[in-house]
């Protein structure tokens, strides 16, 4: 029951964290990291801005159920290596 609660939490926390690209680099990524690279890339090519929210990459990216840890994994594997920043609102 604490577990459902955490979760909604983290949910949450989740649609109020912006991710913005620092290096436009794919080398050595998985096919999820190279997708969200591109998305990041390509939207702020355009002159958007430069941060997206967790919540829009996964929409765009029609990302639900299960694969959204993937897709958390995935950017934290891409902030780990300096690719990403993730910083929460």
């Amino acid at each position: 029951m604490g577990d459902s609660r955490g979760r909604k939490s983290n949910e949450q926390t989740l649609v109020k964290t912006i991710v913005v690209l620092i290096r436009n680099t794919t080398w050595r990524c998985g096919k999820l990291e190279k997708s969200i690279v591109k998305h990041l890339y390509k939207r702020h090519e355009n002159f958007g801005k430069p941060g997206v929210s967790i919540k829009e990459i996964m929409l765009n990216l029609n990302i639900t159920g299960e694969k959204k840890d993937e897709c958390l994994d995935a950017l934290r594997r891409l902030e780990k290596r300096n690719i990403v920043k993730i910083t929460p609102l």
